[in-house]
């Protein structure tokens, strides 16, 4: 039973690491500490092993619990009921729950309110386009964090940030915000601006 305990924290644990580098951008939003966001971003490159890794020790999980136990002629052996812990309720709830975490990246946005985007009425003149390009996005998380950050400051018309293209395209009112006020709410999520230019 200690070794089915085992694989269960350990399938738990792998679909929690799994999605680690797209859950912190949430939780750092949340608490209010966006620098925070990119500090697991490394584990991103190993997310398909770990993926794996999960799908393959919660099915072991699985066989040790559905094959058919071994039939032992004793009658001083009484059968008793298995821990909740050690129950087939209990290995359902932590495979649905590693399925979940593993999904995270696909419905993170939900976690980002739409900023209030006042109505801005600009001569087409002042609105000005302008590429960042970003490093340490690794999923569609990061990119609503940095949307999210960036969408706060006023004279945006539109930001489109990519963690497959590495950056983000952002529309404002040159009037009302610049470049820099831009480049600094980036930084704030913990990704960093490398390098900017007009598109």
């Amino acid at each position: 039973m200690k070794s089915e305990n085992k694989l269960i924290g350990a399938g738990l644990l792998t679909a929690v690491t799994a999605s680690l580098c797209c859950i912190t951008p949430v939780l750092a939003l949340i608490a209010g500490t966006s620098g925070i966001a990119s500090t697991f971003s490394w584990i991103e490159p190993f997310r398909p092993y770990l993926i794996g890794l999960t799908i393959l020790v919660l099915g072991f999980a699985w066989y040790q619990k559905l094959k058919p136990k071994k039939e032992i002629d004793c009658e001083c052996e009484t059968e008793e009921k298995p821990k909740f812990i050690q129950s087939k309720n209990f290995l359902g709830i932590v495979t649905v729950f590693a399925f979940v975490m593993l999904a995270f990246p696909y419905y993170s946005g939900v976690f980002y309110t739409n900023a209030e985007k006042q109505a801005i009425v600009v001569d087409k003149p002042n609105i000005k386009r302008t590429e960042f390009k970003i490093i340490g996005m690794t999923c569609a998380s990061c990119e609503e964090h940095v949307n999210h950050e960036v969408d706060k400051i006023i004279g945006i018309v539109n930001s489109n940030a990519s963690y497959e293209n590495g950056n983000a395209i952002v529309e404002f009112d040159k009037t009302k915000t610049n470049e820099t006020e831009i480049e600094k709410a980036i930084n704030s999520t913990g990704y960093t601006v490398t390098d900017k230019s007009d598109k």
